[in-house]
């Protein structure tokens, strides 16, 4: 299986697509929102042009997130996105069409997995895998999953977190749950419309989040002016925030997410849970950017935790390996089969 340039990987997450090129690495990061004219139906911008307009078009156009909580939600919208993309990174010289590598959450059903692989054949795939996110996340964080030890990987990304303990080239124990960055998002939004009477947007909770959020606290607390509107009079309103309070507001996705990786911890065969507190915890995704994260997971577990190099880019790097893997180690296909 002889592999040529124009074979790609994509991480299709809820919030942001990636787009890995061979030979090339990650070519292409962008928001996965497409904006649409209702009227005449006509895509209007996709990716970052289209997040722009979150929140801020006139009636007849809408911005939309085709995916929502790591699943296809609007399967036309999807397809064109898979398209724009897959056309953009490998530019219009592409002769052959391409074996695309894609991502779905690990506890995707076979009909959310059939739908990303039907979305991309429509986009023009010669050949199309499917691979679960914490395995992608692994490779992509350099781990080398054929050998018989346990990973742990915990994968935050907008919609959904993926849990998994991965042993030879599979994965033992996962679970995926639907609590992830936009959660983070979600509670700050509730948390200042029922502190402060403040009603923010989606895009202003993200660069709270970016700049004070935390899940541990800080040994210095920080703050920030937060713009919204006010409940109270219905007038713009500026307020200061502090990184305690955004600990307060993000205790209960954050708690969710450690959760998770406790059931899955409770799951694993004694010597792979063994291999787990030996190897500790690696976190991947952009959610694993979350202040705090680390330590809370180390706090509540007692497993040292540590985030990947580059948390956003290491499924879409990890997808676009697996060809390459599976091209590569042929004993691991059969440890797959």
């Amino acid at each position: 299986m002889a592999l040529n340039s124009s074979d790609i990987g994509i991480d299709l997450g809820t919030a942001s697509i990636l787009v890995f090129v061979k030979g090339k690495g990650v070519v292409l990061k962008e928001p996965s929102v497409v904006a649409f004219d209702r009227d005449t139906n006509k895509i209007k911008a996709i990716g970052e042009e289209a997040r722009l307009m979150l929140g801020r078009t006139p009636g007849n156009i809408v911005a939309v997130r085709p995916l929502r909580q790591g699943v296809i939600s609007d399967y036309t919208v999807t397809e064109k996105m898979i398209k724009y993309f897959v056309q953009k990174a490998l530019g219009k010289r592409s002769y052959r069409k391409p074996k695309i590598s894609v991502c779905v959450p690990s506890g995707a059903t076979e009909v959310e997995k059939r739908a990303v692989e039907d979305a991309a054949y429509a986009a023009g795939a010669r050949e199309v895998f499917i691979i679960e996110e914490p395995i992608a996340a692994a490779i992509g964080a350099g781990i080398d999953i054929s050998k018989p030890c346990g990973n742990m990987i915990v994968d935050i990304g907008g919609g959904t977190a993926d849990v998994a303990v991965i042993s030879l080239g599979g994965s033992v124990v996962s679970t995926s749950i639907k609590i992830a960055g936009d959660d983070f998002d979600e509670a700050i939004v509730r948390y200042m419309r029922k502190k402060h009477n403040l009603l923010i947007g989606e895009r202003t909770a993200e660069d709270v989040k970016i700049n004070i959020g935390t899940c541990y606290p800080l040994s210095e607390p920080e703050t920030m002016d937060v713009r919204g509107r006010n409940l109270v009079t219905g007038l713009p309103k500026t307020i200061e925030v502090s990184s305690e309070e955004m600990e307060e507001a993000l205790r209960e996705p954050t708690s969710n997410i450690v959760e998770a990786v406790h059931s899955v911890l409770e799951k694993t065969p004694p010597e792979l849970a063994a291999d787990v507190a030996d190897r500790g915890i690696i976190l991947t995704g952009g959610g694993a950017l979350l202040r705090g994260l680390e330590e809370l997971m180390e706090d509540r577990t007692g497993i040292n935790t540590m985030t990947a190099e580059d948390p956003m880019t290491c499924v879409a790097v990890g997808t676009g390996k697996y060809v390459e893997f599976m091209a590569g180690d042929t004993g691991l296909k059969d440890a797959q089969k």
